[in-house]
């Protein structure tokens, strides 16, 4: 029995051809965004366009005490500001009658795993440019969504603090350093055994991570709760870094994607292929000052950023064209930065 389709689809041919029974299932990698923003806001999402309310710690000021003296007594302030469901995706699929009839497999219930996992990957690479203050090419967005959260809006990047995006110029043992203009990567390069001194030409990944805690620690970031997201070509320089803490660090079940270190530097560890790269990427090798190829990574602490998500609708009815039920789905989300002080980022490339 051969059945043709006007229009892409199943070919038809259900006979005499015999169909596995196993559907073969696309690789899928782990989202990290709920891992590292805190998704406490959720609210009641009803609709894209809707805001969830975020009440601001009170600034309370602390005053000498005299004797004999009175005490003047503020008032709180009762800041909040808004989280905007602002993002949504959607899916839409149909399954004809006759394909669904003589499939031995339920497609349905395939497609609409993948669709869902999609979305997640959707609002993955989003959120993570969002938080690296990078575009997926690898762009600074300039940008804020909604009110930063910043009060000296001349030292921001966007809703970033501009001091927070790490580049060639950070670094005094690079030759190139006084050379470098802001926004040039940093040659990276594993620190490998028997070397007695920085190199001159490139920084080593710890190098990198040592200096994004300094960051976070000058402006009293908790040290509780930080992490890092790191594409593959920064883990494996991590990986031949010479360090016997590494050695430990990275034994048993060996790498995955999602959470691959519980503390380096007091990060824990995630690995995302969503990062924002520009050109050819962090793989691309040089150790001149560049902004042409390079990765972005981040650092940062759960409390930095605000995620909201919610599934909103997942329909099923008939295809007033065909003899065919059509699914669809709704995926709302809103993200916000709370704490630019608690998000660092560098751009680097693999020298």
């Amino acid at each position: 029995m051969a059945i043709t389709s006007a229009s892409g689809g199943f070919n038809g041919n259900f006979s005499p051809i015999i169909y596995s029974k196993q559907a073969q299932i696309a690789l899928r990698k782990t989202a990290v965004t709920n891992a590292i923003t805190n998704n406490s806001y959720f609210g009641e999402i009803a609709n894209q366009g809707d805001t969830v309310r975020i009440q601001k710690e009170p600034d309370v000021t602390v005053n000498a005490l005299q004797r004999h003296t009175g005490i003047s007594v503020e008032k709180l302030d009762d800041q909040d500001f808004s989280l905007t469901i602002d993002k949504a995706n959607y899916f839409a699929f149909k399954m004809d009658d006759i394909e669904e009839q003589f499939s031995n497999v339920d497609f349905t219930s395939l497609a609409a795993d993948r669709a869902a996992y999609k979305m997640a990957d959707s609002m993955d690479a989003d959120v993570l440019s969002y938080m690296t203050g990078h575009t997926s090419a690898g762009a600074f967005i300039t940008s804020t969504s909604g009110d930063a959260q910043h009060p000296t809006a001349g030292n921001l990047t966007g809703e970033l603090l501009t001091a927070n995006h790490l580049d060639a110029t950070d670094f005094g043992n690079l030759t190139i350093a006084g050379s470098a203009t802001a926004g040039d990567s940093i040659p990276l390069a594993p620190r490998l055994p028997g070397a007695t001194a920085l190199s001159a030409t490139t920084v080593s990944p710890l190098t990198v991570l040592a200096r994004m805690a300094r960051k976070m620690d000058t402006q009293s970031v908790d040290a509780r709760g930080r992490f890092c997201v790191l594409d593959p070509v920064f883990i494996e320089m991590l990986k031949d870094e010479d360090s016997r803490m590494l050695n430990g660090d990275f034994g048993g079940a060996g790498l995955q994607n999602g959470l691959v270190l519980n503390n380096i530097h007091g990060f824990r560890v995630y690995v995302s292929n969503s990062l924002p790269a520009k050109g050819t990427g962090a793989g691309t090798s040089g150790t001149t000052a560049q902004d042409a190829n390079y990765g972005v990574i981040l650092a940062g602490q759960d409390e930095a950023v605000a995620s909201a998500e919610q599934i909103n609708k997942v329909e099923n009815y008939r295809d007033p064209d065909s003899f065919a039920d059509i699914v669809r789905g709704m995926h709302l989300y809103g993200r916000k930065i709370l704490r630019p002080e608690a998000l660092v980022t560098a751009r680097y490339n693999a020298a």
